[in-house]
């Protein structure tokens, strides 16, 4: 399955880009287990996509929990929650 991933805020900045298409090994099926893959990655990857860092997950632009699952070609987003003032 592909699918597109985008990144946005302080996860971009510290994981370095915006966005990139990627392949999925069999068994990754949920915007959760995408999470899990890429922090695998180490290094800035890990750090930004730590479980214990707080991040807003979307699935094709709608904002969606871990267990969403994935269709082929579907956009998944990380970024920070977002506190105003």
């Amino acid at each position: 399955m592909n699918i597109n991933l985008r990144f946005f805020a302080s996860v971009r900045e510290t994981v370095g880009v915006s966005e990139e298409s990627l392949t999925l090994p069999a068994g990754v099926t949920t915007v959760g287990a995408v999470r899990e893959l890429l922090a695998a990655r180490g290094g800035a990857w890990a750090e930004a996509l730590a479980p214990r860092h707080t991040l807003r997950t979307a699935h094709n632009q709608v904002m969606c929990p871990a267990d969403t699952e994935l269709s082929d070609d579907c956009e998944v987003a990380f970024f920070p929650p977002v506190t105003g003032g």
